[in-house]
């Protein structure tokens, strides 16, 4: 699992960061807020430890920017005890709070916790038995077949993969280059590739006469499954 901190206490980041190395945890570090979000935007985490005092973007900015277009799940830590920061924070998305000085094991078993949570909601509501289905939409990811208001559609195998990973991941923005890195498995060479597959799964799935897609574009950033 991969972890962000972005918190400007070094003192506390090399502390936590060591701990959860230990726990088998893959850790990157942000000490101001503007410099956390370039940080998530280039990388992919599982999880995000969020401080909400820090400089050039406070942890609310942060939190809020990230919600935008990802649901990655995002504990807050604040050394203030008013309950109007843990309601705006909640508020905003993120899933925990935790007030510093705060044990370094119990942080641990929130993040599993949220994050077995978190697990058991994807399992029982986005893909039941190998089955992905959303208004006219059914995937059927051990066979491999998609349908469209009851009507197969042919999608090429990269198609299918692209299709599958967004899917299973409900929510969460691909950058064009994570894409092509997970799907063929080597560094992305052109993005150009990731668009006009992108494009065709569009044009394949989307309804007549009607502009919507389930596939949405991130400006700037990459391409997500819609929620619905």
């Amino acid at each position: 699992m991969r972890v962000l901190i972005i918190d400007d206490e070094k003192l506390l980041v090399k502390g936590l960061r060591k701990s959860l190395e230990q726990e088998g945890f893959q850790v990157s570090v942000a000490y101001d807020g503007q410099e956390g979000l370039e940080v998530f935007k280039e990388g992919e985490y599982n999880f995000v430890i969020l401080d909400l005092m820090l400089p050039r973007l406070d942890g609310i900015s942060v939190c809020r920017n990230i919600r935008q277009y990802s649901d990655v799940p995002i504990i807050m830590l604040t050394a203030k005890d008013g309950d109007i920061d843990k309601i705006l924070g909640l508020e905003l998305g993120a899933d925990d709070y935790m007030t510093k000085p705060f044990n370094t094991r119990e942080l641990i078993a929130r993040i599993r916790a949220i994050t077995r949570r978190l697990e058991k909601i994807e399992k029982g509501h986005e893909i039941k038995n190998n089955i992905y289905e959303s208004g006219n939409l059914k995937v059927d990811v051990e066979s491999r077949v998609v349908y469209k208001s009851g009507v197969e559609v042919e999608l090429t195998p990269k198609e299918f993969d692209i299709l599958e990973l967004l899917i299973r991941r409900k929510g969460r923005v691909f950058s064009r280059e994570k894409i092509f890195e997970l799907i063929w498995n080597e560094p992305c060479l052109d993005t150009r590739t990731i668009d006009v597959h992108v494009k065709n799964l569009r044009e394949k799935l989307k309804e007549p006469d009607s502009e919507r897609t389930v596939i949405e574009t991130k400006w700037g950033v990459g391409y997500y499954f819609r929620r619905d």
